[in-house]
């Protein structure tokens, strides 16, 4: 656990970035995109149209080929942004490797499972499945849950996670988010200091409320898939980040911001990878 000092009734400033997709050698390519690149220009925007938040959230598919050395390349391209990054692992991440290589890397990356910034608790739930593209909460991710909410009641709650728990209108991704989304919203129904649900994995903007609680899920830094669609398909939209600014009074505002350009070399007619 991390506790931050608040300034409130000043926001809790977020950024997350999601499926970065480094790869270890840097001619490496996702659907023709260099993805070091994308993201490096996603982190310029960032920096220089919301200015360095409180803290970075890394909602997984932070590696394609699942190596020490992607992560390492991933944390020099952050370097010393001047906020610690919390991180989250995804389908395409192996743990062991997203640990090592982020802790040898120069940026403040940290592990910690959930964060209390007063009057906020972040809670980081870890949905991979090892060898699977869907995601799975199992039952000692889900009591933690319940025990950090039930240890913080007076605190307003975000709970982010890599994979989707709900259908999100695209159906080839709707087969691999989490299993057991039910699971998740059985546990936030008890708790009515939930305010928001945050996820990556489906590579597109996502808003939408479910019994009072926003639900959001965030563009890639690389590439994006179309949204609504029955099979596999590309979108020709910018990558992106999310910001958000969790006030005081348990509000959530928030936003998406892209880059200028579509990646360069995007492969818009690819059925797959």
């Amino acid at each position: 656990m991390e506790k931050l000092s608040s300034n409130a009734p000043t926001p809790l400033r977020i950024i997350q970035f999601t499926d970065t997709h480094f790869f270890k050698n840097e001619d490496g390519r996702l659907l023709g995109v260099d993805t070091g690149r994308s993201f490096n220009e996603v982190f310029r925007v960032a920096r220089e149209s919301r200015g360095t938040p409180d803290l970075y959230l890394f909602t997984g598919d932070l590696s394609q080929d699942e190596t020490e050395e992607s992560y390492r390349r991933l944390s020099t391209a952050v370097g010393a942004s001047g906020a610690p990054c919390y991180v989250l692992p995804g389908n395409h991440d192996r743990r062991s490797e997203l640990r090592q290589g982020l802790s040898d890397g120069p940026a403040d990356f940290r592990f910690d499972r959930f964060i209390v910034f007063d009057p906020w608790l972040i809670v980081l739930l870890d949905t991979l499945v090892v060898d699977e593209v869907g995601g799975h909460l199992p039952l000692a991710e889900l009591e933690m849950l319940e025990e950090c909410l039930k240890a913080y009641p007076n605190h307003h709650a975000l709970v982010c996670m890599h994979h989707h728990p709900l259908p999100v209108g695209a159906d080839w991704l709707d087969t691999i988010g989490i299993d057991n989304g039910q699971d998740l919203f059985s546990t936030i129904d008890k708790f009515p200091s939930v305010r928001g649900v945050l996820w990556g994995h489906i590579h597109q903007e996502f808003q939408s409320h479910r019994n009072g609680v926003c639900l959001l899920a965030t563009p890639s830094t690389c590439v994006q898939f179309k949204p609504n669609s029955s099979n596999f398909a590309v979108d020709a939209l910018p990558p992106g980040f999310r910001w958000l600014e969790l006030g005081a009074d348990g509000l959530i505002h928030t936003g998406v911001c892209r880059a200028l350009d579509v990646s360069t070399g995007l492969e818009l007619s690819s059925a797959g990878y």
